[in-house]
């Protein structure tokens, strides 16, 4: 674990590094093994160029375990679980940046973004297959929220992150808990 990292302040999130073996032919990395932790079914890569914000991304029935193969991301982490059981009036929000090697543990219940401050590929591993109706989410910048973005690192975008439609038309917060609570009540 980077020894910069206090540990994380949101029950179920943990970081740390993956060991990197060099040698004169390259390297090599061990990224998971069975019976270390979740039972994992689907593994995906995400491809991103400087300035491209990924989020910000809710599943209720998926951990997700991120590891940055390679490049640098700002990781923004916002814990909906108090909105939700009413045990707060603000979500919990927490903020780190990733090197190559870096991983995080992303329980249900905590919405996750990114943004790829140099070319960056994430590999994740998630413990359900992909479902459709679990892919939730609100806007990236979302004031309720409060996640300070920093500005994208590529200078063609103006100083605005480079997002998918999905990404730049994402309800805010309050619609996304309120819906949320509709169903659970």
């Amino acid at each position: 674990m980077n020894p910069e990292w206090p540990p994380s302040g949101l029950p179920g999130v943990r970081y740390g590094a993956v060991a990197r073996h060099v040698d004169p032919r390259g390297s090599f990395r061990e990224l998971w093994r069975a019976g270390d932790g979740p039972p994992f079914v689907q593994a995906n890569l995400s491809t991103s160029a400087p300035g491209v914000l990924r989020g910000l991304h809710l599943h209720r029935r998926q951990l997700d375990y991120w590891v940055v193969a390679s490049g640098r991301a700002f990781l923004a982490l916002v814990d909906i679980r108090p909105l939700l059981d009413r045990s707060a009036s603000a979500p919990r929000l927490e903020t780190r940046k990733l090197d190559a090697d870096d991983w995080v543990v992303i329980p249900e219940g905590v919405a996750h973004g990114f943004l790829a401050l140099e070319p960056l590929d994430l590999l994740y591993l998630v413990t359900n297959l992909y479902d459709g109706s679990d892919e939730l989410g609100f806007a990236w910048d979302d004031p309720a929220a409060g996640v300070p973005w920093p500005v994208p690192p590529d200078p063609t975008t103006s100083g605005r992150p480079i997002l998918s439609e999905r990404d730049a038309t994402n309800p805010p917060l309050a619609d996304l808990v309120a819906r949320l609570r509709g169903e659970a009540g």
